[in-house]
């Protein structure tokens, strides 16, 4: 009778161990699988992008503190194929590690700055004059702020990689018809946007609130980009995505490190981001000069003390 228990109990074990062995071989194959179509989407991505990068850019960046927020000046520029071109978009990405806590500082363009080695003129032509490096200086001269790296990226490239991102489009309610200067008609609602027009989007300033309201809008354009990076429905975007942002992306980063900041905030699915925009309400004024145009003047300590309050300093 014990022999004839047995019998069943050795067929179960048996069963379970073909179970058992046929799942773990189909993990492994789903792993490879999915590797070898990660690297083919990635060496496709890069291709597509490898020609764009401008590997002459002088940068020179303050070193990351132990327990420090790391600082990233990150700007848009309408190049249109030229060398020299305005900053049209600036903003510093603070990240908290540890916390995984993201900030960003929007700074209007407008801002009426003293770029060292010139005269004042308005904050955006300072990447005009002198690069990334004479922008970083200008604004760390300003607001006392360490800037460790810089992200820079060109419309065009920008356009290309929301498409490889979010071939559907990204999703945005637009608040009212949009098409003054900015190469694409908008209309008024929810929809999803193609790259041009997301692009056209973040850069329309063609009513009453002007640059407030275009820094405004890029802002809701990073967290519509974040949420579309964290979405797992375009998981399968994400290699080719990389391997274009690694050549699209102009950055002091290495290229390994470049791709793990963006793995980094993939895996862990909870970049909370809270947003400023400098200058701060009430603290600044317009005025207009023959050299520079119409610029915002502010109040540099004020927003100096906003900046630190709003990083926690």
């Amino acid at each position: 009778m014990d022999e004839e228990r047995q019998i069943p109990t050795r067929r179960k074990r048996k069963k379970r161990l073909r179970i058992g062995r046929f799942l773990t071989l189909f993990l492994v194959l789903v792993i490879v699988i999915g590797g070898i179509y990660a690297v083919a989407q990635y060496s496709i991505g890069y291709k597509l992008a490898n020609k764009e990068v401008d590997l002459t850019i002088d940068f020179e960046g303050d070193k990351l503190q132990s327990g420090e927020r790391e600082n990233i000046l990150v700007l848009g520029v309408d190049s249109r194929g030229q060398k020299q071109a305005r900053s049209d978009t600036m903003m510093l990405v603070s990240w908290d590690k540890k916390d995984n806590d993201v900030k960003i500082i929007s700074l209007m363009r407008d801002i009426y700055a003293d770029i060292p080695g010139y005269q004042s003129y308005k904050l955006n032509t300072a990447y005009y004059l002198g690069g990334v490096q004479l922008l970083k200086n200008t604004i760390q001269q300003m607001f006392d702020l360490p800037i460790h790296h810089y992200a820079l990226i060109d419309f065009s490239s920008f356009e290309s990689l929301v498409d490889i991102l979010a071939p559907e489009g990204v999703p945005i309610n637009v608040e009212k018809d949009m098409s003054e200067k900015i190469g694409v008609s908008l209309i008024q609602g929810q929809q999803n946007l193609t790259g041009k027009e997301l692009l056209g989007y973040a850069r329309f300033r063609a009513d009453t609130e002007g640059d407030f309201g275009r820094v405004a809008r890029q802002q809701i354009v990073m967290e519509a980009l974040k949420n579309e990076l964290l979405s797992i429905g375009n998981l399968s975007n994400t290699p080719k995505f990389l391997g274009a942002a690694e050549g699209y992306i102009e950055t002091d980063y290495s290229r390994a490190d470049k791709a793990k900041r963006i793995i980094d905030a993939l895996i862990s699915g909870k970049l909370e981001i809270e947003k400023l925009t400098i200058p701060v309400e009430g603290t600044y004024t317009f005025n207009s000069y023959k050299h520079a145009g119409s610029v915002i003047e502010i109040n540099t300590e004020k927003n100096k003390q906003a900046i630190n309050d709003f990083l926690g300093k």
